[in-house]
């Protein structure tokens, strides 16, 4: 019965998701991902990104968020983006391949960057969702944390850090311990995010 259920709600995930707008749009204005439309949509209500920034995208692949990223900062802004995933090239992006729940992945990181700083740490990272929430939460708030700590190590004084995240257990202690680190917190639910999802987005400036 949970086989067949999995596999009704599989299908059903697929009509919907090339029925999708964003989908569609994506296809047909060469953009990578529909996840490009929630960062757009985030960006314009926050006016997150300016011409000259530099940005880490944590999760990258297949390079919404990146492609995103890149045409809003310019030629004089850069854009570093990693991944356990293959990513296709995108001009203007560097990217690096590796799992961040690696600690080599982790310290190559830190300690190449360090140096530098980052204007936004962002975050579009996900597990492979099971469905079943006692699973994924706990590998959802260990993913935003990973990114929570390479934020703090990287992001300049005033410095924005966007990470997804997921409603569900955990949500409420990763909220307060990013609130201790930043001086400004908020939870976005962008429209273009499917309404029956539980995705959420939290943004925090320093």
């Amino acid at each position: 019965m949970i086989a067949k259920n999995k596999s009704n709600s599989s299908k059903r995930w697929l009509l919907e998701h090339f029925q999708d707008s964003c989908v569609k749009k994506a296809k047909q204005n060469r953009i990578r991902s529909r996840s490009w439309f929630k960062l757009e949509e985030l960006d314009k209500h926050n006016k997150l990104f300016k011409p000259g920034m530099n940005i880490i995208d944590l999760g990258s692949a297949p390079g919404g968020w990146s492609q995103y990223a890149i045409n809003k900062v310019g030629k004089t802004g850069s854009v570093i983006a990693f991944d356990m995933l293959p990513m296709e090239k995108i001009k203007g992006v560097k990217f690096f391949q590796g799992d961040f729940r690696d600690v080599h992945t982790l310290n190559f990181i830190l300690n190449n960057l360090s140096n530098n700083t980052f204007n936004i740490v962002m975050s579009d990272m996900a597990p492979n969702i099971t469905g079943y929430w006692s699973i994924d939460m706990p590998r959802i708030i260990e993913i935003c944390k990973i990114a929570l700590t390479i934020s703090t190590y990287l992001l300049s004084e005033h410095g924005i850090f966007l990470v997804k995240s997921f409603q569900g257990e955990g949500l409420n202690e990763l909220y307060t311990e990013i609130k201790t680190l930043f001086s400004r917190i908020k939870i976005c639910k962008p429209k273009t995010s499917r309404s029956r999802s539980r995705e959420i987005f939290i943004l925090a400036t320093k």
